[in-house]
């Protein structure tokens, strides 16, 4: 499907990519990785078009259609809906609906033989091409990525800037193109969005190349990794873990036949040294010699993970309780976020609050550290000091500080050899630690920030999305931090395996109250399922809609009696046998009225055909809803029988 080449491109005199090779076959799905600098947004673009490579070549077959999500999109704006900008991936679809209105419109004034037979042949494409369910398919796709039915009219411009990137991630989708390219994807979504663009990804029938630093993204998505090394790309058959287990195994291999190349030049070396003064064997000293200038050398092995240690000094240790919170509720308007809520946070938790987007995590975050207005009490334990880290804290880091002087800022007792220890834990090292702020990149900065965080000498750290724009390297050094730190934290996250491995105790938000699981992030998920729920952060068991893999959440069970039990599984049965009666009835009325728009005396009379399609977008519509009510009682069924 394409062909990358000998592929050269340079950022001044430094190679990103040098006779580099690649060959993307249809449906693959491949994991783009390597460290922050290498290249792997510029190979998506050299891809897509936008770059020209400084050498090789990159072929294409002629019905390679590509898609591209990428952090441009961000700055997208629009006053049209959200649906009607998801919608614009079905141009020869909206192209012929236009046709439709308009050859409609003409026949109301001036009905003429010729515009009936024009009507007929888009009608007729337009329904090959399946126009009339576009807006069912994009409705599903954005309610899928976390959109409520109610957004969907909003316009495109009051969103964020995350949220309209999964506008254009469902434009996207829509489109459907041969290659789907997405960079960082899971940058802007929740963990139930998360999933749900797994399980599309999952089943998509087109190829994908996906950068992301969230392993268990990759590892439920990819069967392909390309790594970006040494202006290379090198490939490895199967998923995330699978590349570290292959990744080790080479690197064995390729450390074996360093050492032993290095012990055989040292001993050419002491030849020609111990020799070279001898005529007797000056055409011995003569062939090691050219024999070493042709040697085609082994590169040593470089240790990408990194073995991070970190001594946290606290000037004062906390008491036996950090944080409590006493009757705290809070509300936007109408929007209420906690209501009477009471939680206790003890010395040493290491907590994860997770749930979906709109649940508050990020308010709480801002409850627990004083800047946001409350009813109640939040209450800080003796000794306990705080740092808080977010993203938009970014913009509090003094640009015109070198890293050095930064890091000073935040902890005057340090030294600079101490400073440059931490920098190089964070991969700053020799003249990195001199580079001005603000010539750093975002990944850059959040590991500047970071790494003032973790000097700060606070006993409680509360981190908003820390792992957003690191790369996977950058996020092991943070887990091992985090997993040498003796003091408490809260953390925000939607990265699966950074909870699983920094958290003992989750907290999540369910009628309006934090609530507290004391175990690990699968422990919880596991709790969860035996409840019979499903977690904010878990996709749900249903019935997949057709070609959108849309899934909606679980209804929370109800405690009840067994008696209980029974009457209200007779009432969902009753309510769903009435359903699917009414589900069969409209889906024949569809048939029939999709009938009747394609007989030529419906065309010959305008009334008729203007009535009939009135009638045929009316039962469509009922139908979508009584097909949602009928999924509706059956997850509620399921609840009851478990």
């Amino acid at each position: 499907m394409i062909a990358i080449t000998n592929l050269s491109y340079f950022l001044g005199d430094r190679p990103l990519y040098d006779g580099a090779s690649l060959h993307i076959k249809p449906k693959q799905k491949i994991g783009l990785i390597g460290l922050n600098g290498t290249g792997k947004s510029t190979l998506l673009r050299l891809i897509n078009g936008e770059f020209q490579a400084d050498g090789g070549t990159i072929s294409k077959s002629g019905d390679c259609s590509i898609g591209f999500l990428n952090q441009d999109l961000l700055s997208y704006q629009s006053q049209n809906s959200i649906l009607s900008v998801a919608m614009e991936a079905f141009e020869r679809q909206n192209q012929l609906q236009a046709q439709i209105d308009k050859i409609l419109h003409e026949m109301e004034v001036n009905y003429r033989d010729e515009l009936v037979d024009k009507l007929s042949r888009v009608q007729e494409e337009f329904e090959a091409l399946d126009g009339y369910s576009i807006q069912s398919k994009a409705e599903a796709i954005l309610e899928g990525l976390g959109f409520s039915t109610s957004d969907l009219q909003r316009p495109l411009q009051l969103f964020s800037g995350g949220w309209r990137m999964r506008v254009m991630l469902a434009k996207l989708l829509l489109q459907k193109p041969a290659l789907l390219m997405l960079d960082e994807p899971t940058n802007h979504l929740d963990l139930p969005s998360i999933q749900w663009v797994e399980k599309y990804v999952q089943s998509y029938e087109g190829a994908v190349i996906v950068v992301s630093h969230d392993r268990q993204f990759l590892d439920n998505v990819v069967d392909t990794i390309v790594e970006v090394a040494n202006a290379s790309l090198n490939l490895y058959s199967g998923n995330y873990s699978y590349y570290l287990e292959e990744k080790e195994l080479r690197n064995e291999i390729q450390r074996g036949a360093y050492e032993n190349q290095q012990a055989k030049i040292r001993q050419t070396e002491r030849f020609i040294e111990r020799f070279k003064a001898k005529a007797t064997k000056s055409r011995q000293v003569q062939s090691r010699v050219k024999s070493l200038e042709r040697l085609d050398k082994v590169d040593e092995v470089i240790d990408e993970n990194v073995r991070v240690h970190f001594r946290f000094q606290f000037t004062t240790q906390p008491g036996r309780h950090v944080l409590q919170l006493e009757d705290v509720s809070k509300a936007y308007g109408e929007k209420v976020i906690l209501e009477n809520s009471n939680i206790t946070m003890e010395r040493g938790d290491k907590i994860a609050l997770i749930g979906a987007n709109g649940r508050g995590k990020s308010t709480v975050l801002r409850i627990v550290s004083g800047n946001e207005p409350i009813e109640g009490v939040r209450r800080l334990g003796h000794n306990v000091s705080f740092t808080f880290y977010a993203q938009h804290q970014l913009e509090s880091l003094n640009v015109e500080h070198n890293l050095i002087e930064e890091l000073k800022y935040a902890n005057p007792t340090k030294t600079e050899t101490e400073l440059r220890t931490v920098l190089g834990c964070f991969l700053f090292t020799g003249d990195d630690v001199f580079k001005k702020i603000k010539v750093l990149s975002g990944g850059e900065k959040s590991r500047v920030a970071l790494a003032k965080v973790l000097l700060s000498q606070a006993n409680f750290l509360l981190l908003d999305e820390p792992t957003n724009h690191l790369d996977m390297q950058s996020v092991n050094i943070l887990m091992q931090a985090l997993q040498q730190y003796e003091g408490s934290y809260i953390v925000v996250s939607h990265d699966r395996h950074f909870v699983e491995t920094i958290a003992n105790k989750i907290w999540y938000i369910e009628d309006y109250q934090i609530k507290e699981y004391p175990g690990t992030y699968a422990e919880y998920n596991q709790w969860m399922e035996d409840r019979g729920m499903l977690p904010d952060n878990a996709p749900a068991k249903l019935a997949t809609l057709k070609e959108t893999n849309q899934e909606k959440p679980k209804p929370v069970p109800v405690k009840t009696t067994p008696v209980q039990n029974k009457s209200n599984l007779v009432k969902i049965q009753k309510q769903i046998a009435e359903l699917e009666e009414k589900v069969t009835v409209l889906e024949d009325k569809k048939t029939l009225l999709e009938t009747d728009l394609a007989k030529p005396e419906i065309f010959s009379d305008n009334k008729k055909l203007v009535e009939t399609q009135r009638q045929y977008d009316i039962v469509s519509k009922e139908l979508d809803e009584a097909g949602q009510a009928w999924e509706e009682a059956m997850l509620q069924m399921e609840a009851v029988e478990n």
